[in-house]
């Protein structure tokens, strides 16, 4: 049986971006467990705000088929979310619907339907992101990805993370790290 495959990413494009870090915490803890894993920045892939207009005349963007090719790749996703106004980020929005498009023949979702995720936030509030979980999750949902139950929102980020991008509390450290390592098992119970 082969390894699981995990594509690991934030919805923040910000330069030392919390979620960011925290997601690479998260990695760690996958690639602890026999995951490989593939951290990305979505600021690396720049894509227009999606619009169908721009979809007719243009074509896919080369940004958005480079992503959607890593999202079929993976079997599962880590993705850290930081909430904007209670809810999800335009950046991690717009790459969501520019990877959804259906190209020529291909089954409709195809970067997302069977896939499995786990979510994560951090912010420096002291809900720590989890109103734009909610969201997150919901959408994840209906385009076909599993959801896994556990989720974990840090509060106070910008105290929270030394100087080598590692969260000051033990057990929250622990506590991310793990989100990985339940999805890489996950996954390894349910890829063929």
């Amino acid at each position: 049986m082969r390894s699981s495959k995990i594509l690991a990413f934030s919805g923040s494009g910000r330069r030392d971006s919390y979620n960011q870090k925290l997601v690479n915490i998260a990695a760690d803890g996958a690639k602890a467990s026999g995951a490989e894993v593939t951290v990305i920045n979505l600021a690396d892939f720049s894509l227009p705000l999606f619009d169908e207009d721009l979809e007719r005349e243009a074509g896919n963007p080369a940004n958005a088929a480079k992503l959607k090719e890593l999202f079929i790749e993976h079997d599962g996703f880590l993705i850290a979310c930081p909430e904007y106004n209670s809810s999800i980020t335009p950046l991690l929005k717009n790459t969501i619907d520019w990877v959804s498009r259906k190209v020529g023949d291909e089954v409709p979702l195809v970067a997302y339907k069977g896939k499995a995720a786990c979510i994560m936030s951090t912010s420096p509030g002291g809900l720590g992101g989890l109103r734009g979980l909610i969201h997150v999750r919901s959408i994840l949902s209906s385009i076909g990805v599993i959801v896994l139950p556990d989720q974990i929102a840090v509060s106070g980020a910008g105290a929270g993370f030394d100087e080598n991008g590692q969260l000051k509390d033990e057990k929250k450290q622990a506590g991310i790290a793990g989100l990985g390592a339940n999805l890489a098992g996950f996954l390894e119970k349910h890829i063929s």
